[in-house]
């Protein structure tokens, strides 16, 4: 082929004419080919290299989180102690089926402030841990808890349960009651000796108020939690929260019906527990450990009189 046609048919003109490079590479294909780049050949040592640098960096953060999370379970266990002088519990004003709420001169009073007359332990405070990364029981148990009204007041002053855990609400009473627990749409009548059950659909922040529209001194407080980590401290003011994650640190959020804090908030002196004036705790569990907080004072500026 003379020289003048091949330069011209690669240099994408004939005379006046132009043409595809394309085109004319797939017609002449030997003397495009001169002008063909190499094609790339892969560098098998360099992706090897960059797959053991992937791999390192995941082990590397696997074992991180690993030790974030930490590993195995224990157990917070306490007790509140009411530094003062208690005072007398006030009566309530029953003046509504009174045959059955005053039977027999039968007084009802204030229970917002429950202390044991020999041990000082303080009643119905609430302890629970406000997020954990793991929890070991997945599931909410199945067997009804029992919340009964008989004389007409709540038998528990202050009660919890587990997100989706079933509660027998049952009425003891030879007369109606109206269960309203607020801030869900659980606002029945509960006819005489009969129950219905209800399951918490969602967490509260914090215990939210139960009350009796039929009789309006009846009042007491539930808390609702999806990971079971909670407790209300008993008569000798005791509290145990068993099968926490381990190997981290838990922030724990402490309430009390008459707490002078933030909404009920049960705020302490306690630096080594590095307690908030919202009420809050910190503590590290080991594997297995049984970690008791000891006697805790309440003193009587942290609860109002």
């Amino acid at each position: 082929m003379p020289t003048f046609l091949k330069n011209d048919l690669c240099g994408l003109s004939i005379g006046k004419e132009p043409i595809c490079l394309a085109a004319l590479c797939l017609l002449l294909a030997v003397g495009c080919a001169e002008n063909r780049f190499p094609a790339p050949e892969a560098d098998v040592q360099a992706a090897l290299q960059i797959r053991a640098t992937l791999e390192s960096v995941a082990t590397t953060q696997g074992s991180q989180t690993a030790a974030a999370t930490g590993t195995g379970w224990g157990t917070l266990t306490g007790r509140f102690i009411f530094a003062g002088t208690s005072p007398t519990p006030k009566a309530l004003v029953i003046d509504k089926d009174t045959e059955v709420c005053a039977k027999g001169g039968m007084q009802l009073v204030d229970r917002s402030l429950l202390v044991d007359p020999s041990t000082k332990g303080l009643a119905n405070v609430v302890v629970f841990a406000r997020k954990t990364t793991r929890v070991k029981e997945a599931l909410p148990p199945e067997t009804p808890l029992m919340f009964d009204q008989k004389q007409c007041e709540f038998m528990a002053p202050v009660f919890a349960a587990r997100v989706g855990q079933p509660i027998d609400v049952h009425n003891s009473d030879p007369i109606g009651h109206n269960t309203n627990i607020s801030g869900s749409s659980f606002n029945q009548l509960i006819p005489s000796g009969q129950g219905t059950i209800y399951k918490p659909a969602a967490e509260t922040g914090l215990p939210t108020m139960v009350t009796c529209n039929i009789h309006p001194w009846m009042k007491c407080y539930a808390v609702f939690r999806k990971d079971g980590y909670v407790a209300v401290s008993g008569a000798d003011g005791s509290f145990t929260i068993p099968a926490l994650p381990a190997g981290e640190a838990i922030e724990f959020q402490v309430w009390h019906e008459r707490a002078t804090g933030p909404s009920g908030a049960l705020g302490l002196e306690k630096k080594e527990l590095k307690w908030t004036p919202k009420g809050r705790f910190q503590i590290q569990l080991e594997p297995d450990e049984v970690k008791d907080i000891g006697a805790i004072d309440v003193p009587v500026s942290a609860i109002g009189i």
